[in-house]
């Protein structure tokens, strides 16, 4: 994403982008992340390079915002779409001023909230999702006995 040029001639887009306190130089998405986005959000056959440029762009413009004020994990774009991200610095990386830069590891996208209810609250939708669990895992393990 760093070196992508613009319309016009010997123009360059920024080579990185504010995200809170960390600037992002690139992107990387998983696979896992790709079949959710085609699952969950986008058209079935989005592919690596729509989905990444979608997300720059959502990033330039700030519409990547954090899903609680302290996590670093969970982010909303446009403020419906739920998407798990980890940041690993670029090693040898830095912007003029001398601050790392990072890559954004796109893990996956939980899906829209405006679609899936349960979204809104995650806290609460993974204790309920690790009760359930366990109280499954119970059950099978008596019946086993």
């Amino acid at each position: 994403m760093r070196d992508k040029v613009t319309k016009r001639w010997s123009t360059y887009e920024p080579f990185f982008i504010a995200l809170g306190e960390r600037k992002i130089a690139d992107i990387v998405i998983t696979n896992h992340a790709i079949l959710r986005y085609n699952d969950r959000i986008g058209p079935g056959n989005s592919h690596f390079d729509a989905i990444a440029s979608m997300l720059w762009e959502c990033l330039k413009q700030g519409r990547v915002a954090p899903y609680y004020r302290n996590e670093q994990d969970v982010y909303l774009i446009d403020g419906d779409i739920v998407m798990v991200a980890e940041f690993a610095e670029l090693p040898g990386e830095t912007d003029l001023e001398g601050y790392p830069l990072y890559k954004m590891i796109v893990v996956t996208f939980l899906g829209k909230m405006s679609e899936t209810m349960e979204l809104r609250d995650l806290k609460s939708y993974y204790s309920w999702l690790r009760h359930s669990r366990r109280t499954t895992l119970m059950k099978n393990s008596r019946k086993r006995r």
